[in-house]
């Protein structure tokens, strides 16, 4: 009928305009606060999570767009930092992997949601040595190893059937006491970052955010953005 709205989901639906959590007048983050560098300053942070007990502190969203600048994002996790930057894993014939080849620019951000904190990266991605990729690969769990070899990772699959059978096939070409290799189509990226951001919830939204930035030669500078 005229004036009806179709398709209303809202009925039971929170009013997400009143949700928002006021973060604490307490907490703050100056630059005399800040450590030297970034990769000291997130090593910082990434231990205090731990230390919280937060779920899976190394989690973090990965942005990755493809060669018309349609973006994607899904969360993976970090397997190792330094000043180099941030490492994950993944099928290189996935959907991020299949962006990175083309337009090899990512965006990564670890939502430490209950410390009020993020850190937000910004970089150039490069494959890691294969040498890397087979030794970070062997210390993963068998099941996830045999996964590696079994998922064709963002390609449609008819069901899960199909699924478990490539798992069930893996495993026959992998028996038990039989080592299983890194997949040829399986890899590390590394996030080599132009900019690092913290940021810290402050009351009134008035939140503090310092930047790592690289400028030219490789130096760093520290800027403050407005929240």
């Amino acid at each position: 009928m005229p004036g009806e709205r179709e398709n209303d989901v809202t009925g039971d639906t929170p009013a997400l305009a009143a949700m928002r959590n006021e973060y604490a007048a307490d907490r703050g983050l100056s630059e005399a606060e800040l450590t030297a560098d970034w990769p000291t300053q997130f090593g910082c942070w990434l231990a205090d999570a731990v230390a919280a007990g937060l779920p899976e502190p190394n989690a973090m969203v990965l942005g990755t767009a493809d060669a018309a600048g349609r973006p994607s994002g899904r969360t993976v996790l970090l397997k190792e930092y330094d000043r180099e930057g941030f490492v994950f894993y993944t099928n290189h014939g996935s959907r991020k992997g299949g962006e990175l080849a083309v337009n090899p620019w990512a965006s990564l951000v670890f939502p430490w949601f209950a410390m009020q904190r993020q850190v937000v990266v910004t970089g150039r991605v490069r494959p890691v040595h294969r040498a890397e990729t087979e030794a970070y690969f062997a210390t993963r769990p068998r099941g996830s190893q045999l996964g590696a070899w079994a998922s064709t990772q963002s390609e449609v699959v008819p069901d899960r059937a199909a699924l478990e059978e490539a798992y069930r096939a893996a495993a026959e070409r992998f028996p038990a006491a039989t080592p299983v290799p890194a997949p040829p189509h399986w890899g590390g990226f590394r996030v080599r970052p132009e900019a690092v951001e913290f940021w810290q919830g402050r009351a009134g939204r008035l939140h503090d955010r310092l930047r790592f930035r690289r400028v030219e030669g490789g130096d760093w500078v520290v800027e403050r953005l407005a929240p």
